[in-house]
Parts: C-alpha cells; structure tokens; sequence
C-alpha cells in the first residue's frame, strides 16, 4: 500500500531536502494540519492558525508565493491545483474550501522550474533529465539518459554544486537541482518523490542534442561527456546564456586559447571559431542577437599541435582517421587536404577512438596530437554513412557541381537553394572528416567526390 503523498513527503524529509511545505487534513470544523517543513523551524512545527502556517510559508518562500495541491487519502493523483499564490487571504479561503470538500491539501513552496536548473529521475543507476520541466519531462522526448556517476559528474561540473540525493538503489527518486537555494534545508537540490521498486539495472540511452545539451550548447555537452569518461580535453571555459560560467578539463603546455561558438546543435563550420581571445558577448551580439542558434561560447586552452583533424564512424563501421600538420582550423573548412598521417598519430587517435565507441557506440570527434597524446576538442555520437567516394549515399535526378575552393559559406548557401532530387558533387579534395561532409551529411543530400577528387 502506497503512503499518503504528504507522509511520503513526511518520510524523505527525514532524509534529505525537499520543498517547503505544510499539508492539511479535512475537518468538519476547519482543515487540520499534519505535516510541515519550513525554514526557520522546527520540523512539524505546529502552527497556531492555518492564516499563520500558510503565512510562514509565504514568507520563507524565495519567490513569495506558494501552491496548493489537493488529493483524496486512496489517490496521490491531484485534484484541484493553484499555482503562485502570493495573496494570504486567498490562499487560506482556497484550502478552507477544499477541506470543505473533502479533500487533503499540500501547500509548498513556487518553485521555478525555469531557472536555469534541470529535473528528472534516479532510478537503476541511471538518471534522466531536463532543464525546464518538472520530474515528469522523463515522460516526454529529448530527456537526457546517463549512467549515474556521469550524470552527478556533469551536473556538478555545470553548477558547481554537489548533487545531495539519498542513493535510490532500485528504487525511482524525482529530483531538481536549482542554482538559488531552495526548500526546508536551503540547498541546491530539492527530493520530490521516492518510490521503492525491485526492478532490475536499466541502461542508459546515451545521445545528444537532448534538451539539456541545447540549453548548453552541442559541443559544451559532448566535451562533458568525454571529460566524464576521463579523455583528454583542453581546459575549457562556457560562457553559458543561461547558467553562470563554468570550467572543465586538463591544462595543456600552451598559455593561448581559442575561442569557440557553441550553437544549440551541430551547425558544421558555421559560426565562429578562432584562435585568441574575443569578446563572448560581442560575439553572440553579432552572430546571434535572437538567442535562438548558440547557446554558449567556449574559451578552449590551445593544444600545441603537431597534427590534427577527425575521426568518424563511416558506412561500414569501421574508423575513418583523417588529418594535416599543425592546427586542424583549415582542414575542417576544407581548405586543406588530408596529409598522410605518422603511424604513432593514427594508432593513438584509434586507440581513444575504439576506447569511446565502447563506451557511447559509434562516434565522431576532432582531435588534436601535441606530439605525446591525443587531445578530444568536439565529440559527437553516431555514425556517418560516407565510403571512399561517396559522402552521402543515394540517387538524384541529376547533379550539380561544386568546387570546393568557394568555400563552406557558399556550399551552405547551394544546399539550402537547391530543389529536392538534386545531388551534389564535389569537385576538388576533401576529407571525408571535414566540415564538407559534415554539412551535406547533415542536410541529407546525395554528395560524391568527382573522379578527379576522389583519386
């Protein structure tokens, strides 16, 4: 038999934070209290009044205003529901009229789930979430799925916060993390709802663009991610639109940076990036002043490099190892061809490449080789379905050519002006690696490398 939702909340609070609260139960006369949590007293402080419980309430809320929530003793499902009271006299006519009818009524704490935080659920060792939502976005698409020790890794490194959740074991823990204080014990994670359960392990569904990796940014996540599996990536900065900056990564031996646009999701060669220091406010001003496109900017420490470029999956599930000398800037751009590669190079980009694929399956990242290791600058998962001469399978009614030499911009600017059934072939060399492909794989359309590229 499932506790009464108040006593569970009773019971977690016993263990752990959870929102500010006073519950009461119906009465022939008036509501009764039966349970409470606010700051500044003591646990299950009785209140002289129901004006003076919902009153403390109010006024230890960090927002200033409370919800009510009503439900019958055999159903936690709730009935009537008012959001962001703040006016005390409403408020106290509201649960006197919903004890009237019968029912228990939970009063707690507004809590903005806009805030820049995230909510979702614990439970098999795996956590799931998003920025934006209650507990029940794991219902909806787009949540993300980690494996529990990379989630709590991840969300700490984001916030800067530590992640106090009672350990769920089998069981489904919902929770939120807030960057403002919150609940009975003013720390940065709220426990909303434990139940117990015997199920077995789950597994993680490790992918992205999730909702969490757009409010961050594409690269700033899967940067997370391979930080979290312990590979190498360049001390990194995000300057975040929504959550205060952060850092994560190793020192390398140069004191330069680059600075990076983070957009919401892969956008190939699209926006910025640069070697050196530039203003990151200036720069979203600049290339996004909607806010819709790039959610971050990254000041990235410098690799020296001695060569760099990518790594993909491609159409036959085998490693695709491509580079140049020096820094990999003009190589994704498709300004510069792929060199062949010393064999110490490969082998240790192969080596973090099967290292990662068995961990998130098939996956595509940038790598820079100081001359003693390999450092991960973007990381991204999936496969590519691109083979020797053909960069994105398929038929088309007919082909238009294009010369790599005109640039990114202008291939970009052909893909979105082209009708349906038309593919495109490319003239002149280029890495199947490369911001070229990247950018037809992404927009579906059927590409090959002429004859004369593809010798």
């Amino acid at each position: 038999m499932s506790l009464r939702k108040d006593v569970s909340l009773d019971e977690l609070a016993r263990v752990g934070n959870v929102a500010q609260f006073v519950s009461f139960s119906p009465d022939a006369n008036r509501p009764r209290q039966e349970f409470c949590r606010v700051a500044g007293f003591d646990a299950n402080q009785r209140f002289p009044t129901l004006a003076d419980a919902l009153r403390s309430l109010i006024a230890q809320s960090p927002d200033g205003t409370i919800n009510l929530r009503s439900f019958t003793p055999d159903s936690p499902r709730s009935r009537d529901f008012h959001y962001g009271l703040s006016d005390l006299t409403k408020a106290e006519a509201l649960v006197r009229g919903m004890s009237a009818e019968g029912l228990f009524v939970i009063a707690n704490e507004t809590v903005d789930v806009s805030d820049g935080g995230v909510s979702g659920v614990i439970q098999g060792g795996v956590a799931e979430f998003a920025p934006d939502d209650t507990p029940r976005c794991v219902e909806k698409g787009g949540t993300a799925s980690l494996p529990l020790d990379w989630a709590l890794a991840l969300i700490e490194t984001v916030y800067g916060i530590p992640v106090e959740t009672v350990d769920a074991g089998r069981g489904r823990l919902e929770f939120s993390i807030h960057p403002k204080p919150r609940g009975w014990r003013r720390t940065h994670t709220l426990m909303w709802e434990y139940e117990g359960s015997d199920s077995a392990p789950a597994m993680a569904a490790v992918k992205w663009p999730n909702r969490f990796s757009r409010l961050i940014g594409d690269k700033t996540f899967g940067l997370l991610i391979a930080h979290a599996m312990g590979l190498p990536v360049p001390r990194t900065t995000c300057i975040s639109r929504r959550i205060a900056p952060f850092t994560f990564g190793e020192a390398t031996s140069s004191k330069e940076v680059w600075t990076r646009t983070c957009p919401r999701e892969q956008e190939p060669g699209r926006f910025t990036t640069i070697k050196g220091w530039l203003d990151p406010f200036r720069l979203l001003n600049a290339e996004d002043p909607s806010g819709e496109a790039i959610s971050a900017v990254l000041s990235q420490a410098a690799v020296p490099a001695t060569f760099a470029g990518a790594a993909i999956t491609d159409a036959r599930g085998e490693v695709v190892v491509e580079g140049a000398a020096g820094e990999g800037d003009r190589f994704m751009l498709g300004q510069k061809v792929p060199e062949r590669l010393p064999r110490s190079v490969v082998g240790d980009v192969e080596a973090i490449y099967h290292r990662t694929k068995e961990r998130l399956g098939p996956v595509r990242f940038e790598w820079v080789h100081d001359g003693k290791r390999v450092w991960i600058v973007q990381l991204h998962k999936g496969a590519t379905d691109s083979a020797a001469s053909t960069l994105v399978p398929g038929e088309a009614d007919r082909w238009e050519t294009f010369d790599v030499s005109s640039g990114l911009e202008e291939l970009r600017n052909l893909l979105h002006r082209l009708p349906s059934g038309v593919g495109v072939r490319i003239r002149g060399e280029v890495g199947l690696t490369s911001h070229v492909a990247d950018l037809l794989r992404k927009h579906r359309r059927p590409a090959r490398l002429t004859e004369t590229s593809a010798a």
